[in-house]
């Protein structure tokens, strides 16, 4: 992406980091010690291929089958890329923990505090539904597990149980292993890699028959009770989608991250192109592998993706492979609620969530926002708990993790395409390509996030109702309540910490911590 137009600074003229953060009105407050690979390592692990991939494959399998699941994907992941690069080029101007809520309020010279009200809350929602999403998917693969080991039965309760300890582990983790967290973001990227190798060289070599091309690239599935094969193929789109979430992770990074205003664009769009090549090799390896559909659709496991490993390359083989999969959830899982509490850190920063003076305080030893990690963790368990009674709460909480967030990626970069000429480059950025790769990412987003709204199974019962429009237009009630009545006399937006000199005396404060 171009560099040369007169709006974007050269490299040496740029500022520093530190310099950038205070015109924004920020002090450094925590630590900027993460490299662009470790910036575009965090969304990467929270796209997670081999998390979105396997855990939504069952869903996958009956919703299209292997035609959607295979052609979905890099469609969808085209269009991603468009959402991708519209938000990189605003990250490039504004590369602050605040995000999308902070670009909302900047880009609207009018309206910038309802705007990015708004935006703030469905980033919230969409960032607690994805790391529900995540973690929760790791505990039915665990669960998974443990029922071939003989450990204990894949029941609700204890996936729902599973899920919680899951949790706390990562809750724990961001809270005293820091250094550990960043460490571990880095291996991830080469576990995922590495780990789409394996699996799919151990289901290509392995096993001594495969399925057709025919099969692979054309056999369409409709296991929902819908008539409409159209319908059916649209909803089928939600694994793709579901799994490429997550990369704004790489902008709530940018205040950790060295050369924030090019490392933070190029880490979303780097983690969306690695992951679609990547991904796509996945999904048609696994496919190719499928020995028996309909004995692995109705699997003991409750996991397709288990009954395929098992099936292709022998029992112990499979249980290997699962555990390849689990640790990429675990990785992914763990860098969700780092990004998470770093969005909650901001938002409170600014006195937006009930309580932000708790959720905003910085620990001292790690530099980090301890509270926010646990606010993340808390608000995830509670999002998965319906699956106690509800057989479709992952379908639902995947549909609430992809409109929550894609709202908050869409209205900054509707304000963008709104504003023209006048938006002011960061040195990363589109040039002429700016409008239409904005235009096309707002229509897409508006196309998806009425699909995911719909029920994804007939008849519509209670046992199965998609109540991801319920959670949505909580959190809106709430957010537009709590706006009208109290918020638009004082909200202002994100708040200026003070001047050059207040900022720097901030983080002499902290750096003698």
């Amino acid at each position: 992406m171009s560099s040369t137009e007169p709006s974007a600074l050269s490299h040496a003229d740029a500022p520093t980091d530190e310099q950038r953060l205070h015109e924004l009105g920020y002090a450094q407050e925590l630590d900027r010690t993460m490299s662009g690979f470790s910036n575009f390592a965090v969304s990467f692990t929270i796209i997670s291929i081999l998390s979105g991939c396997l855990t939504l494959y069952g869903t996958g399998m009956t919703t299209g089958g292997p035609a959607v699941l295979v052609w979905g994907w890099p469609i969808v992941g085209l269009m991603t890329l468009l959402v991708g690069l519209a938000m990189a080029e605003v990250c490039s101007s504004y590369p602050t923990a605040g995000g999308l809520y902070y670009w909302a309020a900047k880009l609207s010279p009018n309206n910038g505090p309802v705007y990015s009200w708004f935006t703030g809350w469905f980033n919230f929602l969409g960032q607690v539904a994805v790391t529900a999403g995540i973690d929760f998917g790791a505990a039915q693969f665990i669960t998974a597990l443990a029922a071939l080991q003989g450990w204990y039965r894949a029941t609700p309760g204890n996936t729902v149980i599973t899920f919680g300890v899951i949790l706390l582990v990562h809750g724990a983790l961001n809270t005293f292993g820091v250094k550990l967290v960043a460490l571990l973001n880095n291996v991830s990227v080469w576990w995922h890699i590495i780990g789409v190798v394996v699996i799919v060289g151990a289901l290509a070599i392995v096993p001594s028959k495969h399925q057709s091309a025919r099969f692979v690239f054309g056999h369409f599935v409709n296991g929902t009770g819908w008539s409409s094969s159209l319908y059916v193929a649209a909803l089928g789109l939600l694994l793709a989608q579901y799994t490429f979430t997550g990369y704004d992770a790489s902008a709530h990074m940018t205040e950790e991250t060295k050369d924030a205003a090019r490392s933070g664009p190029k880490g979303i769009v780097m983690s969306i192109l690695v992951s679609l090549v990547a991904g796509w090799v996945l999904l048609i390896g696994i496919t190719f592998a499928i020995q028996n559909y309909k004995g692995e659709l109705a699997t003991n496991t409750n996991e397709p993706p288990a009954q395929i490993f098992m099936d292709a390359v022998g029992l112990t083989g499979g249980k290997l492979l699962l555990l390849v999969v689990i640790g990429a959830q675990l990785f992914c899982g763990m860098s969700s609620v780092t990004a998470n509490s770093r969005m909650i850190y901001a938002f409170s920063r600014d006195g937006a969530i009930p309580g932000s003076a708790l959720w905003h305080r910085i620990n001292p030893r790690t530099k980090t926002p301890t509270n926010g990690v646990w606010l993340a963790a808390v608000g995830a368990f509670v999002l998965g708990l319906p699956y106690l009674w509800n057989v479709t709460a992952y379908t639902a909480v995947t549909s609430i993790a992809v409109i929550g967030l894609y709202i908050a990626y869409v209205i900054p970069t509707f304000l963008r395409v709104r504003l023209g000429g006048s938006f002011v480059r960061g040195p990363w950025h589109l040039g002429r390509w700016s409008r239409p790769v904005g235009v096309a990412a707002v229509a897409w987003v508006a196309v998806i996030t009425l699909l995911f709204m719909l029920p994804t199974t007939s008849p519509v019962t209670w046992a199965s109702f998609n109540y991801a429009p319920i959670a949505v237009l909580v959190v809106l009630g709430f957010a537009g309540g709590w706006w009208a009545l109290s918020a638009r006399h004082w909200f202002t937006g994100p708040k200026v910490q003070g001047t050059v000199e207040e900022l720097a005396a901030v983080e002499r404060e902290l750096g003698g911590m």
